[in-house]
């Protein structure tokens, strides 16, 4: 058998990659999840039409095993994973979301869910990028 000397830096490389398992558990990682979401979420809801402004509160961030709102947009009502954010958009009043986003045959697309996900992605991204570096530097 050999020793640790002799495995050519094997095991601190097979040590490593199991220690990363438990990176996207990490408390650095959940909290940039959730700020993130509150600034998407945000920034939908100030691009959302503000004719009942019903539509802007209805978008909602749903953190880890949180339920989304039902007949929310995208998709229907589900629990979130344990390291999963969800920002929605609709609720049971408000069943239209996906209507004003990409529009009818008879009325015009209103974009405020996928122009705030642009408008937020580069900065969602490197803030995600930090904190993945910070619990690899941490672990």
């Amino acid at each position: 058998m050999a020793s640790k000397k002799d495995d050519g830096g094997l095991s601190d490389v097979l040590a490593d990659m199991d220690s990363i398992k438990d990176i996207p558990r990490s408390e650095y990682v959940r909290s940039a999840l959730l700020k993130s979401a509150k600034e998407f979420a945000g920034t939908a809801k100030a691009l959302a039409p503000k004719d009942t402004g019903a539509l802007a509160d209805s978008v909602v961030v749903t953190g880890p095993g949180e339920t989304t709102p039902p007949h929310s947009q995208p998709g229907a009502s589900r629990v979130a994973g344990p390291h999963e954010v969800i920002v929605t958009a609709g609720n049971t009043d408000v069943r239209y979301a996906h209507l004003v986003e990409y529009g009818t045959s008879k009325t015009e697309a209103h974009p405020f869910f996928g122009a705030a996900f642009n408008l937020t992605k580069t900065r969602n991204h490197r803030r995600l990028n930090r904190a993945l570096d910070k619990a690899w530097k941490n672990r």
